[in-house]
């Protein structure tokens, strides 16, 4: 199985921390020469120089804010300007919006989420297909979640964004796959991140209950009993990322231990 991705350049968002760090760090150990996208820049410089260098490959950051499009936008306009070859791989990723009913969401919170999520997506995804397209190769991987299947309780806004950035992968990978680009999503369920812990400690200020007793809630959930780990949410993006990966197209790949109630 080809999963070799040594001379191949990607792009991988929200990558300080939690899932997106995991799979930079992943894309790197197989041979990726990798550029760090976040706005912390001391954490980026930090987790720049801890990737794995198999093969002494000089891994790069990118300082930007997803809740400033156009910032982001030009930020990766001035990269690709002095580094015109563009990349093989990009990885959408950013943190999801915060919890709570969809009712008492406000509608800045859905304007947000749509910009940091879709609008940000697409900005990147923009600039990074001419050379994918140059070349006649292209992954384009986004980070969303198991609710693009079946919306989870107490995530309102975030249900809402992640099944309108499903629909347009779904439709850029039909528009895209004439020219050797594969777009996909890798959905992760629960996973022990720092959004993850945030969630549950949310949740248990509002009902009163232990931490301890919300994730034994989740936990009955699972099939696998047992939470994920960043790296295997890394691991099935690593796969989309690679020559393996070549015919999956236009699908979503949850990585949730059974949880999603349907297919």
């Amino acid at each position: 199985m080809n999963l070799d991705l040594t001379s191949q350049y990607a792009l991988v968002g929200g990558s300080t921390q939690g899932i997106g760090r995991a799979v930079a760090e992943e894309l790197a150990r197989l041979g990726a020469t990798v550029t760090l996208l976040a706005r912390d820049e001391a954490r980026l410089r930090e987790t720049a120089a801890a990737l794995p260098t198999p093969h002494g490959q000089p891994h790069t950051y990118l300082v930007a804010d997803y809740s400033e499009p156009a910032q982001l936008a030009q930020r990766l306009h001035e990269y690709l300007a002095a580094h015109p070859a563009g990349f093989h791989i990009l990885v959408n990723n950013t943190g999801g919006p915060a919890g709570g009913p969809i009712l008492d969401a406000p509608i800045d919170a859905f304007r947000a989420a749509f910009e940091q999520h879709l609008i940000c997506n697409h900005l990147l995804t923009q600039a990074v297909v001419p050379a994918m397209r140059q070349r006649r190769h292209g992954r384009i991987i986004n980070i969303i979640s198991t609710s693009v299947k079946q919306p989870l309780p107490g995530l309102g806004v975030s249900n809402t964004i992640r099944g309108a950035v499903a629909s347009w992968a779904k439709t850029l990978a039909n528009e895209l796959g004439p020219d050797g680009i594969t777009v996909n999503n890798v959905l992760p369920g629960a996973t022990l991140t720092q959004r993850h812990s945030s969630l549950i400690e949310k949740k248990a200020a509002q009902t009163g209950q232990s931490a301890e007793e919300i994730e034994e809630g989740m936990l009955k959930l699972i099939p696998a009993r047992r939470f994920g780990q960043a790296e295997e949410t890394a691991a099935a993006v690593a796969f989309l990322a690679s020559g393996a990966a070549a015919y999956i197209n236009g699908t979503n790949v949850p990585v949730d231990g059974g949880r999603t109630g349907s297919l």
